[in-house]
Parts: structure tokens; sequence; C-alpha cells
């Protein structure tokens, strides 16, 4: 045999190369698109067939469907998008994914791009170091773009001519002459050796090459496609691990439709792959073997993905209902989700304002629970428990910013429409409220820190401490809990008064116990690093109610009299 380690260790260079210049194309383009992609995913998947249309858009154009169903389950995690609508997203991804396939068949071995890899790396370099993040993002999009090309060039170059190896040859052949069971294999083959490179395209890249040098028929090469559609699923369900219910649903449901259309797909191959070789050689017209075999395999791609989201298209309740079954709801796991803002605006302006209501009296109550839980941290001892419930409350500020931002952003769109006065200056009221609210979450998110931070110190409060504490906390839950009632509150008969009330009642607290920590510090009651920690929760709790009173104003118009206000 002829084929040594070193060029074993070419052929593995060859598929880095390869790997990296389709990693380094998608992040480019991914950079380029920006937040457009984001708001194209939220904007079009009001429906299944323009989610099914909006994951094909958004992975042909990344040149990832890995990349997609990420962001999908990020997006179902982060409650921006229902299971329902990530499954079409995720149909459509499928359907996207097979133009990479015919880029690498056209132009991979139709026209030699590798020899224009090296002037296109030039055109890329001074769009790399420009300073403008746009051009750099096309820059890097241009260097993979070549790398991938160049990469796949030394695939076909570096693959051992198994001619010269009947060695080699007669090991292939062993697996290749066992009927359907040999189709079974190489679907499992390919699933296997997908989830190892985590990337489909680079598996399809091998079996195209292989198929064009003759190593396996057409029959095995879309077997292994069969095998790549199951193992790239393994990507967003590794990513779904650490998210949610719904998200590792939302993969799951990936796993759940490539595997059904693998089943059908086997159960009528002989069938399929006729069909895809008859157009091929009679509609393309395509003559050259290495050339047809590979739009062969890029056609039965296409066709075993597009076939599957036509049938299970009309099945998503389905799914849905299935992968639900599969993976329970856990007790007491929060869900983040819309619940009254659904995708587009209402038939008519006011009941959008309705709808944005709900939504942000839903804010508000999480809002209080995630103030809760900065109580429970407070005495948690656990190391462990304590680290969970430190990443909860993360995960809680991390949403409150995209429920601000999305809140606001609907609130703006419904003020384009035709409005009254009344509506206008309610909108305005709302959009003050958000802000507030998530505010309040920031603040949460502080308390947490400075608990944090004195932990890590080793260090702990005096019971004095504790006992104010407890107090300034209680008082802080007060107005949170009249705040909610207020926001909640429709017909007007909740007293605003007492949210003002409670207010001052904290800046008096605060005011005292700053005063006390100063002459507690002076006697060594406690020491300096301690007495910052203590200010900093009492200080940040403080700030926490001005938040809540501004919530109120904007809430209910009225405005809090000071001491000494003459409005």
């Amino acid at each position: 045999m002829e084929y040594s380690f070193y060029d074993l260790l070419k052929l593995l260079g060859s598929l880095a190369m390869f790997l990296y210049g389709m990693k380094i194309m998608s992040e480019g383009l991914q950079k380029f698109a920006g937040d457009r992609l984001r708001s194209i995913l939220t904007a079009m998947t009001t429906n299944r067939v323009t989610g099914v249309l909006t994951g094909v858009l958004i992975t042909a154009l990344i040149q990832s469907s890995s990349a997609t169903t990420v962001m999908v389950v990020s997006f179902v995690n982060a409650g921006l998008l229902s299971l329902s609508q990530s499954i079409g997203v995720i149909m459509g991804a499928n359907i996207g994914t097979t133009v990479t396939a015919w880029i690498i068949s056209a132009l991979g071995f139709k026209v030699d791009m590798a020899a224009m890899s090296l002037p296109l790396l030039a055109v890329g370099v001074p769009l790399l170091f420009s300073g403008k993040s746009s051009r750099k993002s096309v820059g890097e999009f241009i260097f993979g773009f070549s790398f991938l090309f160049m990469g796949l060039s030394l695939l076909k170059a570096n693959a051992p001519d198994l001619g010269k190896n009947p060695e080699m040859l007669s090991f292939v052949q062993n697996y290749t002459d066992m009927g359907f069971a040999s189709v079974i294999l190489f679907v499992l083959i390919g699933t296997v050796l997908t989830m190892i490179v985590q990337a489909s395209a680079a598996t399809m890249a091998i079996t195209l090459i292989m198929c064009a040098n003759g190593w396996i028929s057409f029959e095995l090469g879309a077997a292994l496609v069969l095998g790549e559609n199951i193992g790239t699923t393994i990507t967003a369900n590794l990513a779904a691990l650490t998210g949610n219910t719904q998200s590792r649903r939302a993969a799951m449901a990936h796993l759940v439709f490539n595997i059904f259309g693998v089943i059908w797909v086997l159960c009528l191959f002989k069938p399929v792959t006729m069909g895809v070789s008859w157009f091929v050689e009679d509609i393309m017209k395509t003559v050259d073997p290495a050339v047809a075999v590979s739009f062969k395999l890029s056609a039965f791609h296409t066709a075993f993905n597009s076939c599957n989201v036509i049938i299970l298209i009309w099945f998503v309740k389905l799914i849905e209902k299935t992968v639900c079954k599969i993976i329970p709801q856990k007790e007491q796991e929060e869900e983040y989700r819309w619940r009254f803002i659904t995708g587009g605006l209402l038939s008519t302006s006011e009941l959008s304002i309705m709808q944005a209501r709900k939504e942000i009296n839903l804010f508000a109550e999480r809002i209080r629970r995630m103030y809760g839980m900065v109580g429970d941290l407070l005495h948690t001892t656990n190391e462990n428990d304590f680290n969970k419930l430190f990443s909860r409350i993360e995960k809680y500020e991390n949403i409150s910013d995209n429920m601000e931002i999305e809140i606001a952003n609907y609130l703006n769109s419904v003020s384009e429409g035709r409005l009254s006065s009344e509506s206008k200056l309610e909108i305005r009221g709302m959009l003050r409220e958000v802000t507030e609210i998530e505010s309040i979450g920031d603040s949460c998110y502080n308390l947490a820190r400075t608990i944090n931070s004195k932990r890590s110190g080793g260090m702990d409060f005096t019971e004095k401490q504790y006992e104010h504490i407890h107090q300034m906390m209680h008082l802080t839950d007060n107005a949170l809990e009249q705040m909610v009632a207020l926001v909640e509150d429709e017909n007007h008969v909740v007293d605003v008064n007492k949210s003002f009330n409670i207010e001052n009642e904290i800046n008096n607290y605060r005011a005292q116990l700053k005063n006390q920590n100063v002459v507690d510090v002076n006697i060594k009651e406690y020491d300096y690093q301690m007495g910052v920690h203590y200010m900093d929760l009492i200080g940040e709790c403080e700030k926490l109610a001005d938040y809540v009173v501004n919530v109120v104003e904007a809430r209910t118009n009225v405005k809090e009299k000071k001491v000494g206000d003459n409005r």
C-alpha cells in the first residue's frame, strides 16, 4: 500500500482547511447581516409557511444550518420564538443547507475555483484590514470562501487513489456488497461522521469526493447524505443542554423531523434514487460522470429535505406534541416566552396596546420574582446552590433586557399607526414603564453581584447588619408589591400615595443607616470593606425604590410631591 501516514496528515490538513473556510465564511456573513438576521427571525415567523421560508433564506445566506438552528434554539430559550414557530424555521434550515452542496458540486467539480482562490485572497486582504466593520466582514467571507475551495481542491488531490491501492479498495468493497444492509451501515457512518466533524457541509464534501472518485456508488453516497442529516442535529441539541425545556424541545424537534424523513426515504430508497438519477441524466443532460454523480447527490439532498418539509409542514402541531411528550416540563421551571404579543400587530392599534399592557404586567411580575431570588441568594450557604441561583438571576437579567427591547419595538410599531391623542400618551407612558422595570432588573442583578463579591471575600455581615438589610429589603419588596398592583390596576382603585410613602420611608431609613455605618466602622464593629458591601446593598435597594416610583408615575401619570415642592 502506497498511502503513508504523512499522506493521511495531508488529507486531514485539507479537511481542516475546508472546515476553517466554512467557519470563517459563515461567521463573516453572520457579522455582515448583524441584527437583521434576528429581526427576520422574529418578524417573519407568523405562520409555518413564512417560518419555513425564513429558515431557507437565513441558512442559504449564512451557509450553515447548524448556525441557524442554534440561533433558533437560543431565541426559543429567551422566549422570542414559540416552539411551533421554531419548528417551521428548522424545516426551512434543512432546505437552505442544500444550497451548500449545489455550490460545491457546481463550482468545486465543474469549475476550478481553487485557481481563483489566490486572486480572491488578494482582493480580500484590504477589506480584512479595513476600519469599517461591514467591509471587514466581507473580507472574512472572501477569505472563508477561498479557503473552502482550496481545502476542497486539496481534499481531492490528497485523497487516496484506490486504483493504486487495491487493499484499500477491497476493504471498502467488503461493506458495499451487502445489499440494503450496506445502505443502513452507510447511514450510520454518515451520522457518526457528522457528529464528530460538527459540520454536515464537510461530510457532504467528503461524500461528493468519494462518489466522484468511484469509491462508492451513488446509492451509498445517498445513504451517507441521509446519515448526515441526522448527525447535523447534534449541534443544536448540545447547544440546548443548558437551556430551558422549550429550547431542548426545539432541538429535539429537529432530530424528530430528520429521523422521520430518513425512515420514509429508506422505505422508498430505490424509487427515490432512480428518480434523482433520471432527473440529472435525462433532464439536466449531465455527461461527465464525476460531475453527474455530484449533481445527483446534491439533487437527492434537496429532494429529500424539500419533500420532507412538504409532508411534515402539515403536522407541526403533532411534532410539537411529540417532543413535549419526549421532553416533559420540569417542575418549577420558568418558561421564558411571550404570552400576549404573538407576532404581528392586531387589527386595531387599541387591541395591540392592550396586548402590550398585558405583557408589561407579566414583565413586572417577573422582575418581582427576580427580586425574591436575591433575598434567597443572601442566605444560601451551599456553594453549588449559590452558583445555580446566581446564574438564574443573571439569566433573568438578560431576559429583562430582551423584554424591554421587544416590548419597546412593538409599541413603536403600534405608534406608527393611526392613534388618538390619548393612545399616544398611553404608549409614551408604557415605554417609560418598560425602561424603568428593566432598570429594576439591573438593580436586582447589582444586588446579587454585591452578595457574590461579599461571599468571595470570605467574610460575613454581623447580626445587626443582617437585621438592617432584612428590614430594607422588606420595605423594597413592599414597594415592588405595590408597583405590581398599580401596573395591573385597570380601574384605578389602588392608592398611588402608598407607593410614595414607602419610598419616603426607604429614603429615611437609608440615610439613618448611612450615618450609623460611619459610626460602626469607626468603633470597629466591622471592617471598612464589610461596611462598603453593606452600604452597597442598602444604597442599591434605595435606588431600586426610585425606579419603582418612576414606574408608578409613568403608569398613573401622577407625580410624587417632594417636601418643599410647589407643584
